[in-house]
């Protein structure tokens, strides 16, 4: 138990050195931490222990101790200490992760310090079956499923307009609303499947870095690529995955700037629309760099409306919704002192960021879901599809 009194000189001196690492040692003993708000949590190990297994649990327990206390920083630690260890007890032993399922861990944690004795008589059978993720005896009047496919796009643009980097990240978002136990098959078009199936037709996506729920039966994915599972009641992410391939920015900047005898500046942004005429995107927010010692800001807009925020030294553009195919316009003005300043700033890249429902990039789509629960019932399941921006940045000519 000592051992953890070496973690904080450890780090004290990695940080001086600048040489910070996510795993460090003192003797025999390793330390893997992670660092939320204001608080480290550290797991030690003195064997050749799965780095990958013990982060992952961290990153767990992050979002198991978010869940019961909404906020996770030091005084809601110091607030629920009883919680706190109840939950450790329950989260692992012997150094093997157990049940990690926030809302199976809540049918016998409670944050009542009464309700605790009660519950850990009864501790629910979920614990020990095979589906530790879903309790049985669920049920609901309407049973239903919405299937919510994301699109992140990430997009690196250099300064002459040439696409650097770009990737696709999706993730499949699930809310369940069904009784009993079901087994749900969800059918995509993936390309793999049409190639083991021999129907290689229509539009196809070639997923990677595809990471599921634990619900998923992976042994039946790998053989016939059927994502086949019993969810988890309520909200969950049910996949993730990477699509590797040359995206067109959907929303193209471009801007030019002209400096005046130095005493100001003007800045002209033009956006365009490069996606279907009839998808909107909404919530546009494109975020302009500017001169440290800009002031006195004046704007012209077609459309929306900008405003200047200082302490980051950027011009934010909001524009609530962008038809596809439209070309919008926005003027900045600015004074600057007229002392010249001889140290060049590097400028910032322009970043975009935006929603367009109703709209996959990859072209991926879910093609059947099929609910199968022995009482027999009619389920509707419900999709919708989102494309939003990640990392989406055009760089400028300074």
């Amino acid at each position: 138990m000592s051992e953890i009194d070496h973690f904080f000189t450890l780090l004290m001196q990695q940080e001086e050195e600048g040489l910070l690492c996510p795993v460090m040692s003192h003797g025999n003993v390793h330390f893997l931490w992670i660092k939320h708000s204001n608080l480290y949590l550290v797991a030690t190990t003195n064997k050749n222990s799965n780095a990958s297994l013990v982060y992952s649990f961290l990153y767990k327990l992050v979002e198991v101790f978010t869940e019961y206390f909404k906020e996770l920083e030091e005084e809601s630690i110091q607030d629920n200490f009883v919680v706190v260890y109840e939950l450790l007890d329950e989260l692992m032993d012997f150094g093997f992760p157990q049940t990690t399922d926030s809302k199976i861990l809540q049918e016998y944690i409670t944050q009542q310090g009464n309700k605790l004795e009660v519950a850990k008589t009864k501790v629910p059978t979920t614990v020990t079956n095979a589906v530790s993720w879903r309790s049985e005896g669920i049920r609901y009047k309407k049973n239903e499923v919405f299937i919510d496919v994301i699109e992140s796009i990430n997009v690196l643009v250099n300064a002459n307009g040439s696409v650097m980097s770009s990737d696709i990240v999706g993730s499949i978002k699930l809310k369940t609303m069904l009784s009993g136990m079901p087994e749900l098959r969800l059918g995509l078009n993936d390309r793999m499947l049409f190639a083991l199936t021999g129907r290689d037709k229509g539009k196809t996506v070639t997923m990677e870095d595809v990471k599921f729920h634990q619900c998923v039966r992976l042994s039946r994915f790998e053989s016939d690529r059927t994502i086949s599972f019993i969810p988890p009641d309520g909200e969950s992410e049910l996949m993730s995955y990477r699509i590797n391939t040359h995206v067109k920015p959907l929303i193209w900047i471009e801007s030019v700037i002209e400096k005046f005898s130095h005493s100001r500046v003007e800045i002209m942004v033009k956006a365009k629309g490069q996606f279907k005429k009839q998808s909107v995107a909404n919530n546009v927010e494109i975020r302009v760099p500017v001169p440290s010692d800009a002031d006195s800001p004046k704007f012209k807009t077609s459309t929306g409306h900008a405003k200047y925020v200082p302490e980051k030294n950027l011009v934010v553009w909001s524009i609530k919704s962008f038809p596809g195919g439209k070309e919008l316009l926005m003027r900045a003005h600015f004074c600057l002192p007229s002392v010249e300043n001889h140290e060049t700033e590097g400028r910032p890249p322009i970043t975009v960021k935006f929603e367009i429902p109703y709209f996959t990039v990859s072209g991926i789509q879910v093609r059947y879901m099929k609910i199968i629960e022995k009482s027999g019932y009619q389920a509707l399941p419900w999709v919708r599809y989102i494309t939003q921006s990640g990392d989406y940045q055009l760089r400028t000519n300074t």
